[in-house]
This record gives structure tokens, sequence and C-alpha cells, in this order.
């Protein structure tokens, strides 16, 4: 398939929106009240960007000149909210106390798009630039789903052998990365074996539709509703002594088959829900980019029944290319790009980071690109001692040309302990030794 004849089109169905050079008219940035634990002393502001994306800009007292762009996760379904950039900041409030500037757009729109998002995050570089001068250095720092936005961003704007980037480094946590057909396929993967051992969404007397759309667009079912049907099918709510022999059952063959986690099956059903429907329904006209023709499903108590049972969908070629389009890395960025990733993550598979350091390699740019892994649990947020060590050595790469490696990380971890884990609850986790697994360890390969 030629990704690259698709491009236009995508970028047309997933942005819907003007590109980066057609400027609205921003609001200048406004002063206001720092949120809480961001630092007393710190000056915060807030504006629109002239598209609609709203943001939140933070500069410490003693600021070190150093700006870190931040593109967030999601994406969110709903229209974008000053607070989601608020959330951000506090969140990552660790950014400032360390001395760096931070700023992060909510993007002009709710929905998936990552090309748009990585356009708003430069728009919003732009005007931190007019407004407060050109820092001596500026990091693109990717969240979740915003670890694509921001390789997307360094691919646009710091291309491979440009020495004129905007951008100076690149940090990638907790990422969905390697483009929206792997870090989603498994989703319907879910659907499909949730209808077949469930068969309570659509219930029997609703409405069926194909699995892939998420959810019909007049449909009224809401997040609690959903949340009950999986307790009535599965248990998920209740204690576990509290379910009975036929919940047990079905849940373990959700998640076995699957390969997820209790604790985050309502979530991947839901954006197998909500977010299908925006992605499908309002940014590919109806088309669908996901397939499961051919998968191999196993971890049941009967494995052939369950590949004969689940429904089937081949994948639209113009969807799965304008996916690809707007979403997929190329890994051709100039950028020394450092990652951590949790190992036990339970919303983006660990597995992930293994697909984007295979673009990388492919691209050539493998030698800009250090990974490393952490024996967290969480996904939406590390340990407050990592994100100062991953930034710090991701300077001396870019200042000093030193390089860092997983070992390296993980003692200036040790060393920032005592400055930024003030409630001790945090901590250093960093695993040198530990390499991601391929993806399709993990994920059931597709047919081409």
């Amino acid at each position: 398939m030629n990704y690259k004849l698709l491009g236009l089109g995508a970028f047309a169905l997933l942005a819907a929106a003007p590109p980066l050079s057609a400027h609205g008219a921003p609001v200048a940035p406004r002063p206001a009240t720092c949120p809480a634990p961001v630092p007393e002393a710190s000056r915060c502001y807030t504006g629109e960007d002239g598209m609609g994306a709203l943001y939140w800009i933070a500069i410490p007292k003693d600021w070190n000149r150093v700006l870190v762009m931040h593109a967030h996760g999601g994406p969110e379904t709903g229209p974008p909210k000053l607070q989601r950039s608020e959330e951000d900041l506090k969140r990552w409030a660790v950014t400032v106390k360390a001395g760096y500037a931070w700023a992060g757009s909510t993007y002009r729109r709710g929905g998936y798009g990552v090309t748009m998002a990585a356009e708003d995050t430069e728009r919003l570089r732009r005007i931190f630039v007019r407004h407060f001068g050109q820092p001596r250095t500026t990091l693109l720092h990717g969240q979740s789903y915003g670890a694509g936005v921001a390789a997307k961003a360094a691919e646009l704007y710091a291309p491979a052998g440009d020495t004129k980037s905007p951008y100076d480094g690149l940090l990638l946590t907790s990422g969905v990365l390697g483009g929206g057909s792997s870090a989603y396929e498994f989703r319907l993967d879910l659907r499909v074996v949730y209808q077949y051992v469930c068969r309570n969404h659509p219930k029997p007397d609703e409405p069926q539709y194909p699995l892939w759309m998420g959810l019909p667009m007049d449909s009224k079912l809401t997040r609690a509703d959903l949340a009950a049907r999986v307790k009535e099918c599965t248990g998920v709510g209740l204690p576990a002594a509290q379910r009975s022999p036929e919940q047990a059952a079905r849940l373990k063959t959700i998640l076995s088959v699957v390969k997820i986690q209790e604790r985050s099956l309502l979530g991947h059903l839901s954006w197998a829900t909500w977010l299908f429907r925006d992605l499908v329904q309002m940014r590919l006209n109806g088309r669908n980019p996901f397939g499961n023709i051919g998968v191999v499903y196993q971890g049941s108590a009967d494995d052939a029944a369950l590949n004969a049972g689940v429904a089937r969908y081949a994948a639209d070629p113009q969807a799965k290319g304008a996916l690809a389009a707007d979403s997929r890395p190329t890994g051709r960025t100039a950028l020394p790009t450092v990652g951590l990733h949790a190992i036990d993550d339970p919303t983006a598979f660990v597995e992930l980071a293994n697909a984007y350091r295979r673009i990388r390699d492919a691209a050539g740019t493998g030698d800009l690109l250090v990974q490393s892994f952490s024996s967290e649990r969480e996904h939406s947020y590390l340990s407050d001692s990592e994100y100062p060590a991953l930034f710090a050595a991701l300077l001396d790469w870019i200042d000093k040309g030193e390089k860092p490696t997983p070992d390296g990380l993980a003692q200036r971890c040790v060393a920032l302990k005592a400055r930024y884990d003030t409630d001790g609850k945090n901590g250093c986790h960093i695993e040198p030794e530990w390499q991601a697994p391929a993806l399709e360890s993990r994920v059931p390969p597709r047919n081409p």
C-alpha cells in the first residue's frame, strides 16, 4: 500500500482543520494563578492559540532557559477544556520544580488526530517564543498518546538531517507508539472476544452493528451502562469472592486471550467503544481501519470454538492507510530521544516500545534513541525522581554529547531522589538490563 499517496487525505480526515500555516488570532498569554503543586514563585499564564486549542504556561522563578513542550495523552472525545491542560501542569509540576518552563496545549478539538495535535503543540511553542523569548533549549515531552504526538512533531519539525530545528530533544514516556493500528488493534480483539463471551455489547435485543464502529452515533449507552454490563458478565466491580463461577470463567477467558489486566478491562473496552466511534465515524468517514481476518486467538478453554465463533472483519485499505499516514512514526528525526516505559503498564503495552525501536532502526536513526524501562505498574504518571533524571540526561546528551545509558539513567535518578521524592513513596525503579519484547508476542499479527 502506498501510504504516501494517502497522506493528504488522511490529514484532511483526521485534522479536520486548517494546517499550521493558517493562523487565526491567538489570545496573548494572560497571567493566571499557578495551581498547586507548581512552585509559588512561578509565573503562570493561560490563553487560546487562535485555532481553538487552550493552553497553560508555567515559568519558574529561576528559569534555566530550557522549555519543555508537553504533549498530553488521551485522546479525549469531548471539546477542549482549559482544565485538561491545568491537570497536566499539576501532574508534571516536578518539571517546573526542576527549573524548566512548561507549556501544554489541550489540542484544538477532542478526538483522534495525531498530526493535528503535533501542529497544535508547535503552534503553542511559537506563542511562547513570541511572548517570552527564545529558550536556549527546547524539549518535546510526549506522554501516552502524546508520545505519538511528540514523535510526529519531531518528524515534522526536526526531520533527519535538519540542523535548524526549533526542538533539541525528545522525551517519550508511557508511549502509545507505532501508529494507531499497532496501538489499537488489540481493542478490536477485545470487542470481538468480549462479545463472543458476554453477548451484551450490544445485547441481542439491541440494534446490531459491526464492532469496529465502536457504537452507533445515536446510541444512548453511557459509561455507567457499560460498566454495569461488564459487571453482570464478568463480576468486575465485585470482590472476587462474590463472583459466580460463570463470571470468573468468563473474565479469565477475556483476560487470557486479549492479554490485559483486570484493572484495565473496563478502560480498554470504553476506548474500544467511544474512541472507536470518534475515530471511525467522525475521522475516517465510517471506514474501518482495523481487521482480524486470519487472527488466531489463544488462551481460552476452547480455542477452536472461540476462533470459529468470534466476529471477523476486514480492514478498509483506505482507512488503514489514512490512519497510518496520520499516526504511524517514520522514525526520521534528528532529535536525540530518550524513552521510559513501565514494564507492567496496564494501558499502553510496553511492547509498543519495541515497535518504535524497530521503526527508528529501520529509518537509520536508532543510534539517537535510548530506551529505559521501570518496574512500575502505572501508566499515567511515573516516579517524581525519574522525570528530572530523564530531562537532565537528555540535556547532557544535547549540550555535551554524552549519550545516556539505562544504567546511567538509573544512577542519576537515585542521585536526585532526595530532592524530588519528598514523601518517600516514589523512588527510582529503572531496570537497566530489561528490554521490551516484540509486540507480536502480545498482540496476534494481522494479515498484511
